[in-house]
């Protein structure tokens, strides 16, 4: 039999969702050129900053040119997450390549953590045995730097800030834009004063300021990885809200969770009220899950009157 494909299917433990919905996500074309061309500019100066590192015997510098070549690698993630993800949704992956995105968000956030145990480690070496360090080239390698960190974090803040892939790049570039502040600051000090110790000691204070970012990018991937609920959806709150609809007499069996940045995935069950015509109640269910939560994709099953349990989970 041919059904109308705008006509939900409904039946007894059938399932019924928005046909308007598609799943694929939309790759904004404008993130992925700017995160190429923060590529460009991070990858170029790291070897620029690794030098001047060496040949001023700065550890501020040192770290913050391995922050960058980590950068650099996060950045090429990104770009073959995007690349990825544009491809299209097929009979195995129905939901499209879009978790690569995520999955590349938590490799970022990981190899800043890493990084920072580095700097502590290679600090604390500097203060048991301060070598010497030569600020005036420090000071015009850091400089340098932070202008270049300045114009990547302005054109990566001008995009799609609920992208996780490009705010885990942003993160990165706040990181390298830290890292130059502190290697200016430490460069001025060892020029007034003539402590060396400086240098280890700001660089361990700018690790500091990046695990804050990295652990959040971390956390935010591994919820949506384990299918959390999103931020600001409370699963009974939901299914009370559900069974005082008009038209619906129970609800229960609600799940929801992250698809990608933007998109978010609910499964419930409803029973009709009496002299409900159950095939309203998809459209209804979804409606409000997508103004109350902005769950844009609901599939929605409608059972017998009776025969749902609207406090399992």
């Amino acid at each position: 039999m041919t059904r109308n494909p705008e006509t939900p299917n409904i039946a007894n433990g059938g399932h019924a969702h928005d046909a308007d919905h598609d799943h694929g996500q939309v790759v904004t074309a404008s993130n992925e050129r700017r995160i190429r061309l923060v590529l460009i500019f991070t990858a170029s100066y790291a070897i620029v900053q690794a030098v001047g590192g060496w040949f001023s015997g700065s550890l501020a510098l040192i770290a913050d040119a391995g922050h960058m070549v980590s950068d650099s690698a996060a950045l090429l993630l990104a770009l073959i997450a995007y690349r990825i993800a544009r491809r299209a949704a097929d009979a195995t992956r129905t939901y499209g390549f879009h978790r690569v995105r995520v999955l590349a968000a938590l490799a970022n956030g990981a190899t800043l953590l890493l990084l920072v145990a580095w700097i502590a480690w290679e600090a604390v070496q500097r203060i048991n045995a301060p070598v010497e360090i030569l600020a005036g080239p420090m000071l015009i390698v850091a400089v340098i730097g932070l202008g270049v960190n300045v114009a990547g974090a302005l054109i990566l803040w001008s995009g799609n800030r609920g992208d996780g892939n490009l705010r885990g790049a942003f993160l990165h570039v706040i990181g390298d834009l830290l890292g130059s502040v502190g290697a200016i600051a430490a460069a001025i000090g060892i020029m007034l004063t003539g402590w060396t110790i400086l240098d280890p000691i700001l660089s361990v204070l700018v690790a500091m300021l990046v695990v804050r970012s990295a652990w959040s990018l971390i956390s935010d991937s591994i919820r949506v990885l384990l299918q959390a609920v999103p931020r600001g959806v409370d699963a009974v709150e939901a299914e009370r809200g559900l069974a005082s609809l008009p038209g619906v007499a129970e609800a229960g069996h609600f799940h929801a969770w992250t698809l990608t940045d933007e998109s978010s995935v609910a499964t419930v069950h409803v029973s009709p009220a009496e002299g409900t015509d159950p095939l309203s109640l998809p459209q209804i269910v979804s409606g409000w899950l997508k103004e109350r939560y902005a769950i844009d994709h609901v599939t929605v099953q409608v059972d017998p009157p009776g025969k749902l349990d609207p406090g399992h989970h």
